[in-house]
């Protein structure tokens, strides 16, 4: 099961863009895309990316952990 992550940021140098995380097993695929007919191309994370997607991940992980229990 993989679960995906996204979020919108902006860079001085390279401008508004979407970041997504798909987090599969062990692997972790980081993309980004510029606009809304742009390809998705590789992302190299920055310290705050990574943060981001704890931050990310610690909301919504609980509640699919407590949703998934409560069946």
């Amino acid at each position: 099961m993989s679960i995906t992550f996204g979020w919108w940021t902006r860079d001085p140098e390279l401008g508004k863009y979407q970041v997504s995380v798909s987090v599969h097993g062990g692997n972790i695929e980081w993309t980004r895309k510029h606009g809304h007919h742009q390809r998705w191309e590789p992302h190299t994370p920055t310290e705050d990316d990574r943060e981001r997607l704890v931050d990310e991940a610690s909301r919504r992980i609980p509640r699919r952990l407590i949703t998934q229990k409560a069946v």
